[in-house]
C-alpha cells in the first residue's frame, strides 16, 4: 500500500461517493471500530430489521492487518452472542453467523480464481440478505463484489491501523453520519 490508502483502490473501482479515515491504536479499538460500524447497519440508517436487507463490505489490507479484528467487532455491532468465536474462515471460505441479521464472513485469501466461489454459493450470499464481509476483496472485479463500503487498512506499526471506509451504498450518507456520531472520541 502507498502513504495514503484512500487511494490504493482496485483499478477498476469507481470513484467513492464518500469517504471517512479512522486510525485505532490497538486490536479492542479495531474491534470497536467493526462494532460502531454493525450498530449503524442495523438500525434506521440503512432499513433496520429489515429481513431483506444486503449490506457488503470489502476488506483488504495486508496479512495481520486486522481484518478479522474487524469483523469480530462488526459481528458484535450487529448482535451475535459474545459467546461466539469469530474466526477466520481462511480453509472454509465463508463463516455464517446469526444476530439481528445475518453475518456472512468470507476469506479469499486461497482463492486463485474467483470462479471458484460459485462452488460455495458466493453469487447467493452477496446477492441474498444480510450483512457480507469479504477479507482480501481486491481479488474481485467492482461488479463482482458490488460493496456497499470497502475499507483499506494500512498497518502503521505494530499495533496502529489506519483504516480508510469507502462508501459506495445507497445509505452511505446515513451511514457516515451515524458512524460520526457514535464513533467513540479515541477512535482518531
Amino acid at each position: 500500500m502507498t502513504a495514503d490508502p484512500c487511494s490504493d483502490l482496485p483499478p477498476d473501482f469507481p470513484k467513492p461517493l464518500a469517504i471517512l479515515e479512522v486510525i485505532t491504536r490497538d486490536q479492542e479499538q479495531t474491534r470497536e471500530l467493526g462494532r460502531c460500524i454493525g450498530q449503524c447497519i442495523s438500525d434506521e440508517n440503512i432499513g433496520g430489521k429489515n429481513p431483506g436487507i444486503r449490506f457488503v463490505i470489502g476488506l483488504t489490507g495486508d496479512l495481520g492487518a486486522g481484518k478479522t479484528v474487524f469483523v469480530q467487532g462488526l459481528s458484535r455491532g450487529l448482535g451475535v452472542d459474545g459467546t461466539t468465536a469469530i474466526t477466520s474462515p481462511t480453509y472454509t471460505l465463508i463463516n455464517e453467523y446469526l444476530g439481528n441479521l445475518r453475518l456472512f464472513h468470507v476469506d479469499l485469501y486461497r482463492i486463485d480464481d474467483p470462479e471458484e466461489l460459485a462452488y460455495v454459493g458466493f453469487d447467493d450470499i452477496v446477492g441474498g440478505r444480510g450483512v457480507v464481509a469479504v477479507e482480501w476483496a481486491e481479488r474481485l472485479d467492482f461488479e463482482d463484489l458490488n460493496p456497499d463500503v470497502f475499507i483499506l487498512i494500512q498497518t502503521l506499526d505494530d499495533i496502529s491501523r489506519r483504516f480508510c471506509l469507502i462508501f459506495y451504498g445507497p445509505h452511505r450518507a446515513n451511514l457516515v453520519e451515524a458512524l460520526k456520531k457514535t464513533r467513540p472520541s479515541n477512535l482518531y
